[in-house]
């Protein structure tokens, strides 16, 4: 029971949140005079907890809606997939899961209301946009394409990023509003492309993301104009002064991005072609945000 309510958390992926606090700190080290690290622990256990229980949630909620990406099924699982397939394995498991994320809501909004009491309404207005992502994403984002495309990126940049500088602060930035862009869009290419593998299977139980719904081509684009967005947040914000010039750093990572892009477009999107591209993918988004806290920090 414990094995597979563990690994319906999606351990591994938990790094996402950790590197989004990690900006909001950079930004807020900019600003504030003195940082209250029981804060920044307490953000960073909320948001840890917010991701765990987005994952079990959907994990409890694809497993009732019969998906079947398994050993025995047409469609193969990766380490990539946004499901794990642990209750397909221990389907008595599933109340547990359904607990769990439950559970891990429940202490992430006791986090929030903690904030709420002790600094004022400031972070309320991005716990209450969180908490109707994590409740409505598995059951209802998913058959919006537009909206199950950008809901990632919205916690994980701007809702995670923003919180965590206005919670150590006690005010919100232009600084940590255009850093939150880039795990934004990073995020959101980092869900589209894991979307691919599976692609059959969430057909099947009427998932209705954006490669099913526009065909993979146009998600293949898309992919390509949301990293030139993200490096044009980047120089923008360089030139206008807005991140220090060391930011420069994160073209770097992005660029591999860009090798993603054109090495997708060029030999097509098959399971085998694209497994190396998703590892590459997600090393992108986490050194990305990574360089640029650590070029707002030291910059």
């Amino acid at each position: 029971m414990l094995h597979t309510l563990v690994r319906s958390m999606r351990v591994p992926f938990l790094v996402l949140a950790p590197v989004s606090v990690f900006l909001g700190y950079a930004t807020s080290l900019v600003s504030a005079l003195r940082i209250q690290y029981l804060d920044l622990f307490l953000v960073l256990l909320g948001a840890l907890l917010a991701h765990v229980s987005v994952n079990l949630f959907n994990e409890y909620h694809d497993f009732r809606r019969g998906l079947d990406v398994d050993a025995n099924s047409k469609t193969k699982r990766t380490q990539f997939s946004v499901n794990s397939g642990a209750l397909l394995e221990n389907p008595d498991a599933a109340e547990a899961v359904h607990y769990g994320a439950i559970a891990s809501l429940f202490v992430t909004t006791l986090i929030g209301t903690y904030f709420i009491v002790s600094q004022g309404l400031l972070i309320a207005p991005l716990g209450v946009i969180g908490v109707l992502i994590i409740l409505s994403y598995a059951p209802r984002l998913i058959q919006h394409p537009v909206l199950c495309l950008v809901a990632p990126g919205v916690g994980f940049g701007p809702l995670i990023v923003i919180g965590t500088h206005v919670v150590l602060t006690g005010e919100y930035s232009v600084q940590a509003a255009i850093a939150s862009l880039i795990p934004f869009f990073l995020v959101n290419n980092l869900l589209l492309l894991n979307q691919y593998p599976d692609i059959a299977a969430d057909r099947r139980i009427g998932r209705q993301h954006f490669p099913i719904v526009y065909g993979e081509r146009k998600g293949i684009m898309l992919y390509g104009n949301t990293i030139m967005a993200t490096c044009g947040i980047i120089v923008l914000g360089i030139v206008s002064g807005i991140f220090p010039e060391l930011s420069i750093v994160c073209l770097f990572p992005v660029g591999f991005a860009v090798m993603i892009f054109f090495g997708i477009a060029r030999h097509g999107i098959s399971l085998f072609r694209l497994l190396p591209y998703l590892g590459m993918n997600v090393g992108v988004t986490l050194v990305t945000t990574v360089f640029l806290g650590m070029s707002i920090i030291y910059g």
